[in-house]
């Protein structure tokens, strides 16, 4: 399983200052903007132009969360924006490997998202699609929720398919994340953490990053 990575969402930010806000988590893995359209879910954030904008200012790569509708037809648009890695999700694709290898053809990584009551196994056999799958460990839609430990074994049923298929999928977890959530999360099998209020919320937003990493390698140095 590859390292511990810490994606701390936007979501959590302050808007009116996003710029800043970005470079105080520039010890990231990756910075998580979460794209709402008030039609997947009931809640409405930012999209294309202003993640073009972010993308020109971030100091650490973009991972875009495409919480909307008609992904096959959107997505693509995000890739082309050169964002590092995009996620949609697969209740909104009509046909996600395609959608996906065209999210690699255009030069990103390729994610899909499950809500929390969406099964895994019936998207293990394309595993080889993706370089992320991203277990909800909320309900899309709203930052703040706390994590959901019946999702627990939805992650280790996926891990254990991923090592046993021998493909290198990263598996992201996002809602909820703390010190404390991302101990059992990782023990499960996940090794890329969404966080946004535990990171945000912290006086140093940096020193929460770094928190957060060391407990999730720790949780997964036990592991194995």
């Amino acid at each position: 399983m590859s390292q511990c990575c810490i994606n701390p969402s936007i979501l959590s930010a302050d808007f009116v200052n996003l710029e800043a806000e970005l470079h105080r988590i520039s010890n990231a893995d990756a910075v998580h903007v979460d794209v709402m359209d008030n039609h997947f879910v009931p809640n409405l954030t930012l999209g294309l132009p202003v993640v073009q904008r972010i993308q020109a200012v971030s100091p650490v790569p973009l991972d875009a969360h495409l919480m909307i509708s008609d992904a096959d037809r959107w997505a693509p648009a995000y890739a082309d924006a050169g964002v590092a890695s995009v996620t949609f999700h697969a209740e909104a694709a009509i046909a996600p490997v395609k959608l996906a290898r065209e999210l690699r053809a255009r030069g990103s990584k390729a994610g899909m998202a499950l809500r929390p009551a969406t099964p895994v196994e019936p998207y293990l056999d394309m595993l080889s699609e993706l370089d992320m799958l991203l277990i909800m460990t909320v309900e899309p839609g709203f930052g703040g929720q706390s994590f959901l430990d019946i999702i627990l074994p939805k992650i280790r049923r996926a891990r254990a398919a991923i090592e046993g298929s021998g493909i290198g999928v990263a598996i992201q977890v996002d809602g909820g994340i703390t010190e404390e959530t991302i101990v059992r999360a990782a023990e499960a099998g996940a090794n890329v953490f969404v966080a946004g209020s535990a990171v945000y919320g912290h006086q140093d937003p940096a020193e929460a990053i770094d928190r957060l990493r060391a407990a999730g390698q720790a949780a997964s140095a036990t592991k194995a």
